[in-house]
């Protein structure tokens, strides 16, 4: 019995041969391959998200911002503060005013008064005198003068009087002005007030309260003063 001789395997029955070990030369290491990949996105993926967390921010802050400002309240309007009255403009000339002699009661009185008037009256502020700055005094341009010392009119008892802060007042019309005198002080005090200034007597309040300070009550008034 002729023994059969086996012939070798034909190529197409090979058995498939095994990826070559890692680090074979030659080899290519599938798993670092993928690892590299894999390692690349997520550095690529950090920095994306990155930046666009380093735009959101700012963006997010400018949103909000702008949103806060839409919806706060606007500030209220600060309230007009109060101003003091603006005083007019003035010449700075002494005002012309006669000075006569005063006995030493209504001198000392007349001191007192001067002493206790204020710098302004209403808008007018006070101007130097050519005499008498012991007695006389002026406000403005044109003057508002205050003379202390000379004699209080006589007047009949129903004569038109006006009381202005609890001193009593004669009114005199001229021409150029309203000159009112005091009827019920121990001392007279006169007011002049040119014809430029409406309304005499509420140029009087300050004066009024200078007054009463200053110069004592006495004499005869009219009836009227003692309303």
């Amino acid at each position: 019995m002729d023994e059969k001789t086996s012939s070798p395997e034909t190529p197409t029955d090979a058995v498939p041969t095994a990826d070559p070990p890692t680090g074979a030369p030659g080899a290519t290491d599938r798993s670092g391959a993928a690892e590299g990949r894999r390692t690349g996105w997520d550095r690529s993926t950090r920095r994306a998200a990155l930046f666009a967390s380093l735009v959101a921010v700012p963006v997010t802050v400018a949103v909000a911002g702008f949103t806060f400002a839409k919806l706060s309240p606007d500030p209220p309007a600060a309230a007009p503060s109060a101003s003091p009255t603006t005083l007019r403009g003035q010449s700075s000339t002494p005002v012309e005013m006669a000075a006569p002699a005063l006995a030493q009661r209504p001198g000392v009185v007349c001191l007192a008064l001067v002493s206790q008037l204020p710098a302004t009256v209403r808008e007018l502020a006070q101007r130097p005198v050519t005499a008498g700055a012991e007695q006389n005094a002026a406000y403005g341009d044109p003057a508002l003068t205050v003379a202390c010392g000379g004699p209080e009119p006589t007047v009949d008892a129903t004569a038109d009087v006006w009381t202005v802060n609890g001193v009593c007042w004669y009114a005199a019309e001229r021409s150029d002005a309203t000159v009112l005198t005091t009827l019920d002080r121990e001392t007279g005090v006169t007011v002049t007030v040119p014809r430029a200034y409406e309304g005499p007597l509420q140029w009087l309040t300050p004066i009024s309260d200078a007054v009463v300070a200053s110069v004592p009550s006495g004499g005869d008034s009219p009836s009227g003063c003692r309303r």
